[in-house]
Order: structure tokens, then C-alpha cells, then sequence
């Protein structure tokens, strides 16, 4: 994990915040992002309501890196100017593995709850695996 604010200017201009999670792409670990982007969005100030649509977000992203990755999945979380980005990335490609049974929680429901919740969404293959980003607005 790493967390990289930078500083207000004189002039009074937002903060922007980075932070960075590794974790194998595995369903077991869904959880510990989803709590890592939780805790790191009350830590940044951001308002309840978008916190939780935030973090649903990065449970439904995350979720999809750890069924479809293969080695690992990385969470990068900025706050800049108000907007959030939400990149998930793995190692996978759309090749779909089968899983041993996790608890419901656990599992995506889908990219149409995050294209509802996030004002852009946007997918990629990437030379190393897949590439999704969302953006959510959030003002205080």
C-alpha cells in the first residue's frame, strides 16, 4: 500500500491523494480492498454517500480482477479536484476460470451497478492483463 498526498498550494487548491494496493488475484482478498478503499476514503475526507458508492465500486471491480486475473490484481485510488478515479487492473484475460464457492458477498454483480454509479467508465486490454477505470464525483 502506498499513499502519496501532495501538498495544498498557498493558494488554497485541493489536495490530490494517490494510494496503491497489490493483491493476488484471488476472491479471498475482495474484501481487504474494499476495506483498504473504505478506510482510505473516511481518511481523505470524502462524503459518506459517495465512500459507499466508491466502495461498491471497488468491490465490483476488484471482484471481476480476482475471478478473471491470474497472477495479481493492483487498486489505484486518486482524489484530484474532486474527482475520484478508481483504476483496477490484473493479469488476466477474458478467459473465465472456474472457483471454489465463496460467500455471496464476495462476488460482482456486474458492470451495469458500476456504469450506474460512476459518471465514466472506461475498459482496456492492456500487454499485461485488463484495465478498468471509473471516475465518481465527489464534492464535500
Amino acid at each position: 500500500m502506498t499513499d502519496f498526498p501532495s501538498p495544498s498550494s498557498s493558494l488554497g487548491q485541493p489536495c490530490r491523494h494517490e494510494a496503491l494496493l497489490t493483491l493476488p488475484a484471488q476472491e479471498a482478498h475482495v474484501s481487504a480492498a474494499r476495506h483498504f478503499a473504505a478506510d482510505l476514503l473516511e481518511t481523505w475526507s470524502v462524503p459518506a454517500g459517495q465512500r459507499d458508492s466508491a466502495v461498491l465500486i471497488v468491490d465490483e471491480l476488484t471482484a471481476n480482477a480476482a475471478r478473471y486475473g491470474r497472477e495479481r490484481m493492483t487498486l489505484l485510488l486518486v482524489l484530484d479536484d474532486g474527482t475520484l478515479h478508481i483504476v483496477v487492473t490484473d493479469s488476466g484475460m477474458a478467459v473465465e476460470r472456474r472457483r471454489p464457492a465463496v460467500a455471496p458477498d464476495e462476488h460482482g454483480r456486474g458492470t451495469g451497478i458500476v456504469q450506474y454509479l460512476a459518471q465514466s467508465t472506461e475498459v482496456r486490454q492492456t500487454r499485461g492483463g485488463r484495465e478498468v477505470r471509473a471516475c465518481l464525483r465527489c464534492s464535500p
